[in-house]
């Protein structure tokens, strides 16, 4: 394939100068099983460039950025309209980044564990290590995914860290967007790429938090819980 007829494919245009590119997204289709290498390469070099995607997960889409960007955070808050005290989500590739950023207690990792790769966020308590700004404000807590797509995980692979991720569910809607076409439709002109690898369930993810020596199902979603009820 050559470059032109590549960029032609992802629609990408030049917009290394702004901050914030006002213009509608650029959409990238990805094969949603065997996702192209080069492609991959291509987003995720955006991402370390600081661009808002939208991307499909194993639940539904969500908007991603990488990891620490105050200013992309801070769109995602206004896109969403959340306030500061908003939870963001970790999306990692695996267990092993989760010690990382989070403290998981013997009896929490066995049940993370068992849970993933699957469309589960587990809250837990935030090592020293996560900007502040990705904590819960009041809980020093922080949400962690480890989602079951083999294009998420190419992604985690290529970026070589977690994404910076939070459902994208628009205010006054009742399920996060799943199709690409419809999310271009309606904020495209607020996020620089759209991941197409074509529509998503409906369902977001179960919220288990874990912070507490317990688990608490704070939002029932596509991942089961009827072990803990």
């Amino acid at each position: 394939m050559t470059g032109a007829n590549n960029n032609v494919q992802i629609r990408l245009c030049a917009r290394r100068q702004l901050p914030y590119n006002p213009r509608v997204a650029k959409l990238v289709e990805v094969h949603p099983r065997d996702p192209q290498p080069r492609r991959v390469k291509k987003i995720v070099e955006r991402l370390r460039e600081g661009a808002l995607i939208a991307y499909p997960t194993d639940s539904s889409y969500a908007l991603g950025c990488h990891i620490g960007d105050k200013k992309t955070i801070e769109r995602i808050q206004r896109i969403r309209k959340k306030s500061k005290r908003h939870n963001f989500t970790l999306v990692c590739k695996d267990l092993s980044e989760i010690s990382v950023y989070a403290r998981v207690d013997n009896w929490a990792y066995r049940l993370i564990k068992s849970l993933t790769p699957g469309p589960y966020t587990f809250v837990l308590p935030a090592t020293r290590q996560l900007p502040k700004m990705l904590q819960n404000p009041k809980r020093r807590t922080i949400g962690i995914r480890v989602p079951d797509h083999p294009l998420v995980s190419a992604m985690l692979d290529e970026l070589g860290e977690p994404i910076m991720s939070s459902t994208l569910s628009l205010p006054g809607d009742d399920m996060p967007l799943t199709d690409p076409i419809e999310i271009e439709e309606r904020i495209g002109h607020q996020i620089e790429i759209i991941v197409d690898a074509g529509p998503t369930g409906i369902e977001p993810t179960t919220v288990l938090d874990l912070s507490g020596g317990a688990v608490d199902v704070l939002r029932l979603g596509r991942g089961d819980v009827s072990q803990f009820t």
